[in-house]
């Protein structure tokens, strides 16, 4: 596995790769690997002649008072898991190697980012789409593979690729869960055993709502009213940042839920701002 950790080296390598017909596989993250990330290479290596992973946590998407400075890094950890799944080139560059001055241009996805994450994090799409374009450019990747834990960001930056003609195949992976059904994500680092099984509020909740609508509920409201009263039961629930339910594709609230709508939750557990989602109708 090949460490890279400048912009022009990483381009020098890409070019040499395409002018001998390789395709190539991304894998954007900010490191901290887990079980997600790692199935997002496995589905990169199917399909592509060289995977390359890139692990930045990309400041620009952090508003002041987030954790930023705390987000968890280990990057000789996350070197030997890249290497061990098959990764070919992992880019690590610093802050100063993808922002050299103060940035003046930037990429903004508008309308279906102001619901949920969007409405709760102003500015947050904003660095993600800035920062992904740039990735974009520098690796010139055939195909990209987000998870769908973050299914507003992986929506979002499909419609940004199809707006804006950029030539590659945007693709989404599946939810990656614990076997009692906790969403791995990087945060989760942050929980205590306690804060650790009270995590499972959003998981729980989201059964609780499948199975109001195989009963024949319908309404959103009432179906959402019932998700934050079982939320708020586990006792290390700071704080339910939101629970919606809307249009996948426009991210509009719906009145009465139906197949292919978005169920979506951002709940503080402890010191974690942790997320999850069910699509109306796939499985939980």
């Amino acid at each position: 596995m090949r460490v890279i950790r400048t912009v022009k080296e990483m381009k020098g390598v890409v070019r040499a790769f395409k002018r001998v017909g390789k395709s190539i596989g991304f894998v954007p993250t900010m490191g901290y690997l887990h079980e997600g990330h790692l199935s997002l290479v496995r589905a990169a290596k199917k399909e592509n002649d060289l995977v390359v992973m890139s692990i930045f946590v990309n400041p620009i998407q952090f508003a002041p008072g987030e954790d930023f400075e705390r987000y968890p890094r280990d990057e000789k950890r996350d070197f030997n898991l890249a290497e061990k799944e098959g990764v070919d080139i992992v880019f690590v560059p610093s802050v100063k190697e993808m922002y050299p001055r103060k940035n003046l241009t930037f990429v903004e996805v508008e309308e279906i980012t102001q619901y949920l994450c969007g409405g709760k994090r102003p500015g947050h799409f904003k660095g993600v789409t800035t920062v992904v374009t740039k990735l974009f450019n520098i690796v010139m990747p055939d195909r990209a593979y987000f998870g769908k834990k973050d299914f507003q960001q992986f929506k979002v930056i499909k419609r940004m690729v199809e707006d804006l003609n950029m030539d590659v195949e945007v693709v989404g992976c599946p939810i990656v869960r614990e076997k009692d059904g906790l969403a791995l994500s990087s945060r989760n680092i942050y929980l205590t055993e306690k804060e650790r099984e009270s995590a499972l509020a959003l998981y729980k909740s989201l059964l609780l709502a499948r199975k109001l609508i195989e009963e024949g509920e319908t309404s959103a409201e009432r179906i959402k009213e019932k998700m934050k009263e079982f939320i708020l039961s586990f006792p290390h629930v700071k704080n339910v940042d939101y629970v919606e339910i809307v249009d996948q594709d426009s991210f509009k609230s719906v009145e009465y839920v139906k197949e292919r709508d978005l169920i979506a939750l951002a709940v503080f557990v402890g010191d974690a701002r942790l997320i999850d989602n069910w699509v109306v109708g796939e499985e939980l």
